[in-house]
């Protein structure tokens, strides 16, 4: 979760060093416990270097149907049209309206989404803590970050718990050196299946 002192350092360097930004927004629907993520496109300057991608797949739960659009400088958003006209034809008209149609519609769908997700936050954070795992409690997205223990890389602690306990994480550092020492679990199964996943480690000797 961005906050506005850090999209204001890559606005900075964006300037110096001629450059686009492209921010992936596709979470900010996702939110939890009162907060609101804030647009890159609300900072001074945002508008002048970059744009915003924003994906139906999450918040409305539209995994898969590709379908989501992009705001921002009308230079960029020429020259990505220019390049997606050549790509493709664009998304099935079903699933534009669709879309169109999630879009106009009453949009408690998504707080639903988010209490839902939030109830399994707070189930899988809980359930870490328990087994000795240390997790900051995440404030946006369907995803937990948690520390993987003391003398596992990431790839070995999600190697140990799927070969032992049947669970399936990402290793953190599949996403760059940053994530190493992380692992990362979703909230995109229902809370009996946590549960579960934590009664597993609480079997592990780690």
């Amino acid at each position: 979760t961005a906050e506005e002192d850090f999209f204001r350092k890559v606005i900075d360097f964006a300037n110096t060093y001629d450059i686009i930004v492209c921010h992936d927004a596709a979470y900010t629907e996702l939110a939890y416990d009162g907060y609101k993520p804030i647009s890159f496109l609300e900072v001074p300057g945002a508008k002048e270097v970059g744009i915003e991608f924003h994906s139906l797949s999450k918040t409305y739960n539209m995994t898969g149907w590709r379908l989501g659009f992009a705001v921002g400088n009308a230079e960029v958003i020429s020259g990505l049209g220019q390049i997606k006209s050549n790509i493709d034809s664009g998304a099935f008209n079903a699933i534009q309206i669709a879309g169109i149609t999630a879009l106009d519609s009453s949009q408690d769908c998504v707080k639903k989404n988010c209490e839902i997700y939030q109830e399994r936050r707070d189930i899988l954070v809980r359930g870490l803590s328990k087994v000795g795992i240390k997790v900051e409690t995440p404030r946006a997205t369907f995803y937990v970050w948690c520390e993987v223990p003391e003398g596992y890389t990431s790839a070995e602690f999600a190697s140990l718990l799927l070969k032992e306990a049947g669970i399936v994480v990402t290793p953190g550092n599949g996403f760059g050196d940053p994530g190493e020492g992380f692992i990362r679990m979703a909230l995109t199964v229902d809370k009996g299946r946590l549960e579960e996943a934590i009664s597993r480690m609480e079997k592990l000797n780690f």
